[in-house]
């Protein structure tokens, strides 16, 4: 897929609010994908962190009272974790929001799709950043029926390198995949 394909594919209505949020805190993540052979950018969080140790995620983060909205978040949760600075106006859309079942959070997924960026730097928040190939992420989907988990709808992991992506940050990709196939 190229990235002019992914452009028009992933673009949609940006609104960067989510209003129904009843009983959870309110976070997004930026989405970012680059190279002329798409690469998604996630990152490992330290097994230090209080919540979400040791999880493959995208950058972002909770909702701070000094954000105007949740694309703020986002953009300001990617540059202080990864050195990536995005303007709001190279964001293409949104994903639908997903929650998180453990620590109470409903995410707004936001993407960004770039033909190159510049050399990342973590901040103590990352443990790691990847440069993931992204078909070859999205072909390792596994519909997860473990019944160790909480079961809800969408339920799916993904692989990269024996990393394991669950949870929120495996309902965004498969949002991806979803819209990739139609």
């Amino acid at each position: 897929m190229l990235l002019d394909d992914l452009k028009s594919v992933l673009s949609s209505s940006i609104i960067p609010d989510i209003k129904d949020n009843v009983g959870y805190k309110l976070a997004s993540v930026l989405v970012v994908i680059y190279d002329s052979s798409p690469k998604i950018i996630m990152t490992e969080k330290p097994q230090s962190m209080k919540l979400h140790a040791g999880e493959i995620s995208f950058p972002g983060g909770k909702l701070d009272p000094n954000d105007t909205d949740l694309l703020e978040t986002a953009l300001r949760e990617t540059s202080e974790e990864i050195g990536l600075t995005i303007s709001r106006d190279q964001i293409l859309g949104q994903l639908n929001p997903v929650r998180t079942l453990n620590s109470g959070f409903l995410i707004l997924p936001f993407v960004c799709v770039l033909e190159e960026i510049p050399l990342l730097i973590p901040n103590s928040e990352v443990e790691k950043i990847f440069h993931i190939p992204l078909n070859p992420l999205l072909e390792t989907m596994l519909n997860d029926s473990d019944p160790n988990h909480n079961h809800i709808d969408g339920m799916c992991t993904f692989d990269y390198q024996s990393q394991i992506v669950w949870g929120a940050s495996a309902r965004i990709l498969q949002q991806i995949k979803n819209a990739l196939k139609s």
